[in-house]
């Protein structure tokens, strides 16, 4: 049985080391944004411009659009698709706790431009897939072993709310 507590533990742990996710919504493809995290559960929170297909796609609306993104790790020893919903959400007290200067460099007038949307995701579950042990399974098949049974325990529906 998968222990979802210590993959959403290790979701959380790479989402906020790597932060770079493939996120896209109704009619709207993939495209690759930052994830913002607090306190290591949802909402996830995006940074974009209104001159982006995706915020144009949510202004106006007042509703959110289903949303899916794709996370992979850097070192590759997780994946993950989280679903939910995003909608833009200009919270100026979550814009101050969020801004850094990375953020800033894409801004002309910091916080007060115009252009400037924060996105966010309502993120209801994440499917994790662990790979902490490829070069292990490998060993296992050449010995004649099962290596599908250690893996039971690497994938699992995490919920997120």
């Amino acid at each position: 049985m998968t222990d979802t507590r210590d993959l959403e533990k290790k979701f959380w742990k790479a989402l906020d080391k790597d932060r770079t996710v493939m996120l896209g919504a109704s009619g709207v493809e993939p495209r690759p944004m930052t994830a913002m995290a607090e306190d290591q559960h949802a909402p996830l929170w995006f940074f974009t411009s209104i001159d982006t297909e995706l915020a144009q796609s949510l202004e106006g609306t007042g509703a959110g659009h289903a949303a899916s993104a794709s996370f992979v790790s850097k070192d590759h020893d997780l994946f993950a698709t989280i679903t939910g919903q995003v909608m833009i959400d200009n919270d100026r007290a979550v814009i101050d706790r969020l801004w850094n200067p990375f953020v800033a460099a894409w801004y002309e007038d910091g916080k007060d431009d115009p252009k400037l949307r924060l996105l966010r995701m309502d993120a209801a579950e994440a499917h994790v897939w662990l790979n902490e042990n490829s070069l292990l399974a490998g060993v296992k098949m050449l010995l004649g072993v099962d290596p599908k049974k250690d893996y039971d325990d690497k994938v699992g529906d995490v919920p997120l709310r």
